[in-house]
């Protein structure tokens, strides 16, 4: 097997970071929003594209791990992974094909759709005909592209999460607030008051915070929770760029 790093991490200057108690968290980032299985046919060899979201290294090599046992007789696992916050952790292997005309391709497509935290194994079952380096280039790329886009495309945002504790006659009021401000609620609890978890994107949490005491004359009490993110499928536009990496 043979296997390589790129060339350096990616947009050391504007990182898409944001400085949060003593690490760096991503503010956003596009990665993928489940499994996604996809298989395809050339000249009689079969190429079967796994794709996963991954949170670590660790995971990336146990997803390849797996796609091997249940490929065990395939002729090739080829894979690319890019996972971990800062500076990701990149890896691919053309895993016995001819140098750069397999993981490359493989991990074009994670670059050019801007993917992180993401794995991508292309298995190949070969089929008795040659491609050549530009049909292996294609045949590989092509299939992790589609096994990105059977996984779907999200993207994620950094959010605020915070608790509004407030009384039952003004919780229709600040429902319809965060509602109509496109904000999310996790959860709501009912007790002696109405306590709503409610994710706030972090440039919106103090405007959102002083927009609740406003609505309720300071009769509702907004606390920070902590931190997490708020999941939603990528714009059609940016999903272009999966498709142009296997053109």
């Amino acid at each position: 097997m043979s296997s390589a790093d790129p060339p350096g991490p990616r947009g050391p200057a504007d990182d898409g970071t944001t400085g949060l108690g003593e690490s760096k968290v991503r503010a956003r980032y596009r990665t993928l929003g489940g499994a996604g299985l996809a298989e395809y046919e050339e000249k009689k060899s079969r190429f079967i594209g796994a794709a996963r979201p991954v949170a670590s290294e660790a995971e990336a090599l146990s997803f390849l791990a797996e796609v091997r046992a249940e490929h065990r007789s395939a002729s090739h696992n080829v894979y690319a992974y890019s996972a971990g916050e800062g500076v990701p952790a990149k890896r691919f292997s053309d895993d016995g094909e001819p140098q750069g005309t397999a993981g490359v391709p493989v991990l074009d497509v994670i670059e050019k759709g801007g993917l992180e935290d993401v794995a991508i194994v292309v298995t190949r079952y070969f089929g008795g005909t040659l491609l050549g380096a530009a049909g292996l280039i294609r045949a590989y790329g092509k299939a992790a592209s589609m096994a990105a886009e059977a996984a779907g495309v999200v993207e994620r945002s950094l959010a605020r999460e915070l608790a509004v504790l407030v009384e039952y006659p003004l919780l229709g009021l600040v429902k319809n607030e965060i509602e109509k401000s496109g904000y999310v609620i996790r959860r709501i609890q009912y007790g002696v008051d109405a306590e709503l978890t409610v994710q706030v994107p972090h440039a919106a949490a103090e405007a959102f915070c002083a927009r609740v005491s406003e609505l309720t004359a300071d009769a509702a009490l907004v606390e920070p929770i902590g931190n997490s993110y708020i999941t939603v499928p990528a714009t059609r536009a940016r999903d272009a760029d999966l498709k142009e990496a296997r053109q």
